[in-house]
């Protein structure tokens, strides 16, 4: 396994990895969440709704090209 030739790019500007440490945030959001009972008035599994629609964003933008990372493919 090989990185692509401009990773260091991808790494800084596609959305689908942005929308992916959003996911892994909202998760680790929903995995704190019982630590704040009583704290927070948040309805149980809504840190995991958003992480899934996050994920699925992700997914849809890996598969579009990206002017900032495709090099002008858009």
């Amino acid at each position: 396994m090989r990185l692509i030739w401009n990773w260091k790019a991808v790494l800084r500007h596609a959305w689908s990895i942005r929308l992916l440490l959003v996911a892994g945030v909202l998760s680790g959001a929903e995995v704190a969440l019982p630590l704040l009972n009583g704290v927070l008035d948040i309805p149980k599994g809504a840190f995991a709704a958003l992480s899934f629609l996050a994920t699925a964003g992700a997914f849809v933008s890996r598969l579009v090209a990206q002017q900032s990372v495709s090099g002008g493919e858009a």
